[in-house]
């Protein structure tokens, strides 16, 4: 299988001139308005104690100078990986487009208050799904998850759901910021922002 990439204009250091910031908010626009499903979804990279990596897919929920902020259990795994490992890398694939952007950097929770705006922002059934799953634990069946969620249901009928004590939010410092465009013959546009000195680097595919 292969596809052949390419027809646009290339990007250059030019387009990075007012930072990682911009272009990576414009080319999410260019996601949504050629309507890729989940434009904010990022592959998210952690390392176990041993040292192995481990993927999935989760949503970013806010772009910003500082890095990207994502939203979990923090008991699950990936929660985890990063209490001992602080570290992560997170990719926005947008192949539809022809474009993904990669964030590596140090990872720290954001604050209880910012989470706490976030979680008021969040349908009722999703807030009572993060009390009903023990993120990542096994459980004997599908009928088991239906019961518990009936159970948290039940316990915040009539009233709002509380931000959970074991969940919030994660910001993945952009430490280093890699723009990745395709182009004919696997040639691919490649440029890297390194947050310590703004310097802009183009990578070779």
């Amino acid at each position: 299988m292969r596809v052949a990439y390419g027809g646009d204009a290339d990007v250059t250091e030019a387009d990075l001139a007012d930072g990682w910031l911009a272009l990576a908010r414009s080319w999410l626009q260019q996601a949504i308005d050629a309507q890729l499903p989940e434009p904010n979804a990022i592959v998210l990279g952690t390392v176990d104690a041993e040292g192995r990596p481990a993927t999935r897919t989760v949503l970013c929920k806010e772009m910003r100078d500082d890095g990207i902020v994502f939203y979990t259990n923090h008991t699950s795994e990936k929660g985890g990986h990063l209490a001992g490992r602080p570290v992560a890398s997170a990719t926005f694939p947008w192949i539809g487009i022809q474009r993904q952007v990669t964030v590596r950097g140090s990872v720290t929770r954001v604050s209880a208050e910012e989470t706490a705006a976030y979680w008021a922002t969040r349908p009722r059934g999703s807030q009572l799904g993060a009390w009903a799953s023990e993120q990542s634990r096994p459980i004997a069946s599908r009928a088991d998850l239906e019961r518990q969620l009936a159970e948290v249901t039940r316990r915040f009928e009539g009233g709002d759901v509380p931000v959970p004590p074991h969940w919030g939010g994660y910001l993945i410092a952009a430490e280093t910021v890699e723009f990745w465009q395709g182009r004919n013959n696997r040639l691919h546009n490649r440029l890297r922002v390194t947050a310590r000195d703004g310097a802009v680097v183009r990578l070779q595919p």
